[in-house]
């Protein structure tokens, strides 16, 4: 139960960041971007009212969110033997008194948003959003590791606030920016919008160094422990925004500055979906840091960088499993979160991963043979993604249903049999949409997505997924390849997204991107090792 209410903890909190973002984002946005252009512009007040819905739904969720985490999720956790929830005793400590705050904020930007909706001109309205939304960001600094630290603890949450306030107005001023692309912005708000992305920039990166400095600590550290290791993968799904950002930038200024180019549309509006999807796997990175302690208490259970590197060395893969039978006399009940993981479960293990990585790495390998145009045949890869969910249906959880003695519903109260399990229906619907893409049958452009968003799901689900914390040095070990892996998966959903979605010239350089990804998890899988 503990592990599962963890589980669901790092999604709420997840989705409570990306609601923030349209919220707080938004007002930024409707503020700074869309209540600078003319009152003479047809388009203003309609841009605003959709902005002032959106963030209202932003804010709704927020308070939802947070209100689940409060009032069901931690009592439900601390309930007695007897089945009570300590829902009043929860709720009036710091966490929970600043957790009521946070949601009566929301549910004040959610009343003050719907009142725009209709008078979308209104300055006071607008200068309450905005109160309301610094107010909001404020209440983060409680809600964040930083409120229980013994030292630092004022320049930690002040830094925190900071760095939060440049992750959700630049990721939700993109929100909003791609929903407004039905109705395009003249050029002189998206380069408002452009200057404002990078001032939001400027305050992720900065505050966040120092606080990344006061929770890793070292280099070690950085390499060596969970949260160091969540942080790297922050700072490369970063880098990949940045890029996109980057030609953007370029876009919009070669758009801006010369009367004669033509609209950036058709390659601007990709980049910022893109923009948008990786920021928001970076919010849900960002919330699973919170289930994590910070790498600087992590002294004793740390890896060493040796340790790590060894788990990424090539040895040739294991293509013999133990007989299952072997393996449910040696391992402990599949809910004794406690127990000692013994060799063969290790074996066991080590065995699914090379299997599944010899599918995934055939599959990469005929993606790229698809790309060079001269083996048609090549498009058929999708299938195998059908014997991969199958093998790992039956091989992911030997403790479960079906080779197992814990049956189906019992075992799906486990966070990881529920991950799993949910894996395989992904991978499933993986192949066949993009099967049935690839031979024609279906044909409307927006099947064609489903492929890459499923890939950018599985890679932020891999980037939230939980194991039993009580050996982090064990489990570290064990799950250092799935960062990794997540990260590949994130940029080969969004590689393929761009290659659908950009003009057929700029095609090219996404299509390599997503398929060499493809082949590199498929690498990695080979060579995981768990001792």
């Amino acid at each position: 139960m503990t592990l599962l209410a963890g589980f669901l903890d790092v999604l709420l909190r997840g989705l409570g960041l990306i609601a923030l973002s349209a919220a707080v984002g938004g007002v930024a946005y409707a503020v700074v971007v869309l209540r600078a252009l003319s009152p003479r512009r047809a388009a203003a007040p309609e841009a605003l009212g959709r902005a002032s819905g959106l963030v209202a739904l932003g804010a709704l969720l927020l308070a939802g969110s947070r209100a689940v985490v409060l009032f069901v999720l931690h009592p439900w956790v601390l309930a007695d033997a007897n089945g009570q929830w300590p829902v009043l005793d929860f709720v009036v400590t710091a966490f929970g008194r600043a957790s009521l705050v946070g949601i009566a904020l929301a549910l004040a930007l959610a009343a003050v948003a719907a009142r725009l909706r209709r008078a979308p001109a209104a300055r006071a309205g607008w200068m309450a959003a905005g109160a309301i939304a610094l107010l909001l960001l404020a209440n983060s600094a409680w809600l964040a590791h930083a409120v229980s630290r013994l030292e630092g603890r004022g320049p930690l949450m002040l830094a925190t606030v900071f760095h939060q306030a440049g992750a959700v107005i630049w990721m939700g001023g993109l929100m909003h920016l791609a929903r407004s692309w039905r109705a395009p912005l003249p050029p002189e708000a998206v380069a408002r919008f452009s200057f404002l992305g990078m001032a939001a920039v400027a305050l992720v990166v900065g505050p966040g160094l120092g606080l990344s400095w006061g929770y890793v600590g070292s280099l070690t550290a950085l390499v060596g422990t969970g949260y160091g290791v969540m942080v790297l993968t922050k700072i490369a799904l970063m880098a990949a925004v940045l890029l996109l950002g980057g030609l953007n930038f370029l876009l919009i200024r070669r758009w801006t500055r010369s009367a004669d180019a033509p609209s950036p549309a058709p390659r601007l509006r990709p980049f910022i979906e893109a923009e948008v999807g990786i920021g928001i796997t970076i919010l849900l990175a960002a919330a699973s840091l919170t289930s994590l302690p910070p790498a600087v208490d992590v002294v004793a259970d740390r890896a060493t960088p040796a340790e790590v590197a060894a788990r990424f060395v090539p040895k040739l893969p294991r293509l013999a499993s133990p007989p299952v039978e072997q393996l449910l006399a040696a391992a402990a009940p599949i809910d004794d979160t406690l127990s000692t993981r013994q060799p063969e479960e290790y074996a066991w293990s080590e065995y699914n991963h090379h299997i599944a990585g010899l599918f995934v790495l055939g599959m990469g390998v005929l993606a790229l043979l698809e790309r060079t145009g001269r083996a048609r045949w090549a498009r058929h890869w999708p299938l195998l993604l059908l014997g991969l969910a199958a093998f790992m249906f039956v091989r992911n959880d030997p403790r479960a249903w079906p080779l197992g003695p814990a049956g189906f519903w019992e075992s799906m109260a486990l966070p990881d049999v529920l991950q799993h399990r949910l894996v395989v229906l992904i991978v499933v619907a993986f192949g066949l949409f993009e099967w049935l893409v690839r031979i024609g049958t279906l044909a409307r452009p927006g099947w064609r997505l489903v492929f890459p968003v499923l890939c950018a799901v599985g890679g932020a689900m891999l980037l939230t997924h939980s194991h039993a914390m009580f050996n982090l040095k064990s489990e570290f070990l064990a799950e250092v390849s799935h960062a990794p892996m997540g990260v590949l998966a994130v940029l080969m959903g969004w590689g393929r997204w761009l290659e659908l979605r950009l003009p057929r010239e700029d095609r090219g350089a996404p299509g390599w991107i997503w398929s060499t990804a493809f082949c590199l998890i498929g690498a990695i899988l080979l060579v995981y090792r768990e001792t």
